[in-house]
């Protein structure tokens, strides 16, 4: 009975975010998210007027998640390279061409030096093929396909000239951008590849940053498809949400304290924690995990912006002592209240980076870390605490997705495929 309630709350406060998404009055368009995760892509999307059909994933806490958070959605954890795209087509009652977008990331790792053309026959991007086979069968109007920069060196460009031919001889329009989250309201750095592709007479153009904010572009072609800003556009665009706008109005815990349901101690203190608070008055997944005794003495020496380079020599690991002061940048940081947070990773960790809070003696809840990848507090995470971690670390930003999303519906309506806003008189 207990879990029921919980569940009828996470729904009404999901329908309570409803009515306050800017795509609440559209006509709702359709997709598939194909390595769906927790629902990164879906939440954005669903903020933009979107339902998700389908998801699949392999890692079924993700799935437990995703479904948990898009009741309206089929949640699949069975092996994609065993799914029959067409039993999916037909069990969701889609003709071909029906489909609005398919969104996903596979991962793409396979390549060889000598043949980087081989790349679809290695086994190891057998994810990618699969990605294709659901393509081929849905001949979705728009994709969305979305990737870490790295992709874009394997095989010396190779392997992504070889992806882009893919799409473009299924019949697509292929566009390329490298974004950047912090562009798009997300309070962290985070790049992501994205290809978006359609079927329309011309292509998409990717979402013109909203927030200004900057950031080091440390991969293959940062200086050609990522945006670049002038000072003019620090005038024009919405100032960057640091860290303290984020987190600043959750409760605060000490080491070992919170809870999976906490409820709010005081009033949001920002404009994003007003857009990312939940209407119930609680939210989930905020517990502060205990760190080691050794750790704990590290993070004494640390202040805010800083790192490892902060610990007395005799503090560090073993490893660490014998490191450069140019390497491991970001291990043992803390967080700076008027920054951005560092790419949230799937472990709170460390020894991995910066997780130390800015003004508390401990490290990220799970809660905080998805407040940095910008998924309202109604969003519950199932499963492990490290899972829950696991979860938050490999989504895609959800204001990231939204901004895509609103961009390809944008595209769709433009060229008559799919109705446009309804008129007033139609809402309610």
């Amino acid at each position: 009975m207990k879990k029921k309630g919980a569940q009828l709350k996470l729904v009404l406060s999901r329908d309570a975010l409803k009515k306050k998404d800017d795509g609440a009055d559209l006509a709702p368009l359709t997709t598939l998210d194909l390595f769906c995760g927790a629902g990164g892509i879906t939440e954005g999307f669903r903020e933009a007027g979107y339902r998700c059909l389908y998801g699949n994933d392999c890692m079924p806490e993700a799935v437990e998640t995703f479904s948990a958070n898009h009741p309206e959605a089929w949640g699949d954890t069975d092996d994609i390279e065993k799914v029959d795209p067409a039993k999916v087509r037909m069990r969701l009652g889609l003709k071909k061409g029906a489909l609005d977008v398919l969104v996903g990331g596979p991962p793409c790792q396979g390549f060889s030096i000598n043949a980087p053309d081989r790349f679809l026959t290695d086994p190891r991007n057998k994810l990618f093929k699969d990605y294709l086979r659901f393509l081929e069968e849905f001949e979705p109007k728009a994709f969305l396909f979305e990737n870490v920069p790295g992709l874009l060196s394997l095989g010396d460009g190779e392997v992504f000239r070889q992806i882009v031919r893919e799409f473009e001889d299924h019949g697509y329009h292929v566009t390329v951008k490298i974004l950047f989250a912090a562009h798009y309201g997300v309070p962290q750095e985070r790049w992501r590849l994205i290809l978006l592709g359609s079927r329309m007479p011309s292509p998409i153009e990717h979402p013109a940053p909203t927030h200004y904010a900057t950031g080091r572009a440390n991969f293959r072609s940062g200086g050609t498809l990522t945006f670049q800003l002038s000072k003019a556009d620090r005038e024009r665009l919405l100032p960057a949400v640091t860290v303290g706008e984020a987190i600043g109005d959750l409760p605060r815990l000490e080491m070992g304290g919170g809870a999976e349901t906490v409820g709010y101690t005081n009033d949001p203190h920002s404009e994003y924690a007003r857009r990312m608070r939940n209407s119930l008055g609680v939210t989930f997944n905020h517990f502060a995990a205990k760190l080691a005794m050794q750790n704990v003495e590290r993070m004494k020496y640390v202040k805010p912006g800083g790192s490892w380079r902060d610990i007395p020599h005799k503090l560090l690991p073993k490893g660490m002592q014998r490191a450069r002061k140019s390497d491991h940048t970001k291990r043992y940081g803390r967080l700076r209240n008027d920054g951005l947070a560092g790419t949230v990773m799937t472990k709170c960790d460390p020894h991995w980076g910066t997780v130390f809070l800015p003004d508390q003696e401990r490290s990220l809840s799970v809660r905080e870390a998805a407040r940095f990848q910008s998924f309202p507090d109604c969003y519950k995470f199932l499963g492990s605490r490290v899972s829950q971690y696991v979860q938050v670390g490999n989504a895609v930003p959800v204001l990231m997705a939204k901004a895509i999303a609103v961009q390809i519906r944008a595209h769709l309506e433009a060229h008559g495929v799919v109705p446009k806003a309804l008129p007033e008189a139609a809402h309610g």
